[in-house]
């Protein structure tokens, strides 16, 4: 099976071809209704990562919310 090269927050990272945006977020242990994803430049909205699958090479930036008070 082969794998992708892609980089998420600055660090190389392999990803499996078939893998989504949202398969992304369950494997780093993130939970999705905290996160926001910016894939090459572009926020990619929620709905949208299902069936969202980074290519080869893609740069992608995901940003935790954190809650306090």
């Amino acid at each position: 099976m082969s794998t992708e090269s892609i980089t998420i927050n600055g660090e190389s990272r392999v990803l499996e071809p078939s893998a989504t945006l949202l398969d992304l977020v369950r494997s780093l242990g993130l939970e999705p209704e905290r996160v926001a994803i910016e894939l090459n430049r572009a926020i990619v909205k929620r709905e949208q990562w299902p069936e969202t699958r980074p290519a080869a090479g893609a740069q992608i930036e995901i940003v935790q919310f954190v809650g306090g008070g």
